[in-house]
């Protein structure tokens, strides 16, 4: 298959337009469609109408030329939607403000409900959605913060945290990785602010999200287990809230070193954070965090699946309920499940839960690397449902 490097700079360019016409990128670049059609067929392009093609296709100069290629599954909307989170992140930590609306004076109470709005939409798995609708939110608060009495200062603080962090797990997600790291380290600084235990202990499994995705296991794993243990003295003390904040750093911790291969501390984390789940006794919701017994369970498919153990996987997903997942964990317990039957050689059946999953939440799985994984494992199956998955992903079929 090829890679983003091996194309041509017209090439990358006609793939970047996607179904858009050239007179409707001329149009918005500035450019006539003469140029496009030259730039397409590798003419000579000057550095200008590189930044103006960048800049109209919401990409980066680097992109285009191929130096690395663009991020996966995400279309112009989505690059430009990640491109102001971005901006209004940096700006944001930097201290630029947007100019507040004329008579709008931000509440305390009309923030809280946009966050909780913004955290449904990010539990259902519309991640650009839900990055769309940081913007507003983070730069309101930065309002609120900035007219904030001293008896607002530390819900101000709690706010721009979770504000942070929601951009930073987006990021994240989305494969834009410095972004994610600024965005969490900036949350962490609010909630110490803010003095809010819950707000730094949930910052913890948020981190390791992170640091897991850009394969540095070893430090998720330290990341995680160091939230837990700030928490762990006033375990029999805990509010519901913070002992959920410890369950997740516990899990993430387990996840980490199925990652390592080491399968006893995993199995050890893993019945630790069963036992928090069992004492919350149901899946506690919150400020952008679930856990419980259900997600606990969900973890618990995907660390065995981690591990080789792909009967135990399958079973565990067969035995506890997991109707109090959200839609995103849900469909990520759905691939699991699927490399599971993968590993298990039920071929069939894996394209099958997998079709289900990705036909019903298409642009999250774009974004997913275990389809792929799936798809050249179980090739040797019914080409038409390859196929099928293949229309859906945006990738090259592989048959054999």
């Amino acid at each position: 298959m090829s890679q983003w490097q091996d194309f041509t700079t017209g090439e990358r360019i006609k793939m970047l337009r996607g179904k858009e016409t050239q007179t409707s990128l001329a149009e918005r670049s500035g450019l006539s469609k003469h140029t496009i059609q030259k730039v397409e067929q590798d003419k000579n392009v000057s550095l200008p109408t590189l930044l103006r093609l960048a800049e109209a296709l919401h990409s980066d100069v680097s992109v285009i030329l191929g130096h690395q290629a663009p991020r996966r599954g995400m279309g112009r909307d989505g690059r430009s939607m990640l491109r102001e989170l971005s901006r209004t992140v940096h700006d944001t930590a930097a201290g630029v403000l947007a100019e507040p609306a004329e008579g709008v004076s931000p509440g305390h109470a009309d923030l809280v409900e946009a966050a909780d709005r913004m955290w449904r939409v990010y539990w259902r798995g519309d991640y650009a959605e839900a990055g769309s609708l940081v913007v507003p939110f983070l730069q309101s608060v930065a309002l609120f913060a900035q007219a904030a009495t001293a008896g607002q200062e530390a819900a101000a603080n709690g706010l721009l945290s979770d504000a942070f962090r929601a951009a930073g797990l987006i990021a994240n997600f989305l494969g834009a990785r410095d972004l994610a790291y600024a965005s969490v380290g900036h949350a962490i600084r609010h909630a110490d602010l803010a003095a809010d235990p819950v707000r730094r202990s949930m910052l913890g499994s948020a981190r390791a999200r992170v640091l897991l995705r850009d394969a540095r296991v070893e430090q998720a794993l330290r990341e995680a287990e160091a939230a837990a243990v700030r928490a762990e003295p006033r375990f029999s003390e805990m509010e519901p809230a913070l002992l959920a904040a410890y369950g997740k750093n516990i899990i993430f911790a387990a996840v980490s070193a199925s990652r390592l291969g080491d399968s006893d501390r995993a199995a050890d984390l893993l019945s630790q954070a069963h036992a928090v789940a069992a004492r919350l006794g149901r899946d506690v919701f919150g400020n952008g965090m679930q856990y419980g017994p259900s997600y606990a369970g969900a973890q618990a498919v995907g660390i065995n699946v981690t591990l080789g153990n792909a009967g135990k996987a399958l079973e565990i997903s067969r035995r506890f309920d997991a109707s109090g997942l959200t839609q995103a964990a849900h469909n990520r317990m759905q691939l699991d499940i699927a490399l599971a039957q993968c590993d298990s050689r039920q071929w069939d059946t894996s394209l099958d839960t997998l079709l289900e999953v990705c036909s019903a939440h298409p642009e999250w799985a774009k974004h997913q690397a275990i389809p792929g994984v799936i798809i050249e494992r179980a090739s040797r199956a019914g080409n038409s449902r390859i196929r099928k998955l293949s229309e859906i992903l945006g990738t090259s079929p592989t048959l054999r």
